[in-house]
């Protein structure tokens, strides 16, 4: 997996499906990242289910964000959210071969990341999504340090742009929302996304082979 999609329920149910599937076509390169807070439980349930069918469908790894009872439920990987629990304390609770994903803004949530099977660093660029996001961006020497500090893989976050990745120099993958899933043409988009980051110079090496 190098290129994850992370979902944006306020572009409304029948767009953001129709642009994931388009997406998630591609194959296994693309991953979904279920994140949807202003739902209620019974239809973010709903929701992870009919994703969890397109992923299967077309061999896309399939992460719930920050609700373990859901991703056990649809037989996702979990994503952890920075006021989530550690990856320590989940792992015990997950079936062999699920993976981890966790959020990672600073040094200090890296250092509480231990453990995770792969992290999101962000907001790298400021991220269209999240206007009133005030953190400030790491840039490429911010996600650079991280990067050096981590021991699993690493998708860059936040304002990613197919004509951004070259600015991060080598980069393992990275994580959108509406670079995709708001493009006219969501399956064009993402593959601008992975023949940039296919390109010679702008890998360091696969993400995760094993996937």
């Amino acid at each position: 997996m190098r290129l994850l999609l992370v979902t944006d329920w306020s572009l409304g149910e029948q767009r953001l499906r129709l642009a994931l599937e388009q997406a998630c076509a591609l194959g296994p390169q693309v991953g979904v990242q279920h994140r949807h807070p202003e739902a209620p439980t019974r239809l973010f349930l709903a929701e992870a289910r009919a994703l969890a069918s397109l992923c299967a469908r077309y061999g896309n790894p399939f992460f719930v964000n920050g609700r373990l009872d859901v991703a056990l439920l649809v037989g996702a990987h979990l994503h952890l959210p920075v006021d989530g629990p550690t990856p320590a304390e989940v792992r015990p609770h997950l079936p062999q071969g699920r993976w981890v994903s966790a959020a990672v803004h600073d040094e200090a949530e890296l250092d509480r990341a231990a453990g995770a099977d792969l992290l999101l660093l962000s907001p790298v660029f400021s991220p269209s999504s999240k206007s009133a996001d005030g953190r400030p961006t790491l840039g490429r020497e911010g996600y650079a340090r991280l990067r050096a500090r981590s021991s699993c893989p690493a998708l860059a976050l936040g304002g990613i742009r197919a004509d951004r990745l070259a600015l991060l120099g080598p980069l393992e993958g990275a994580a959108v929302q509406g670079a995709v899933l708001a493009a006219p043409d969501p399956a064009a988009a993402a593959r601008a996304l992975l023949v940039a980051l296919a390109h010679p110079g702008a890998l360091a090496e696969p993400l995760l082979r094993r996937w």
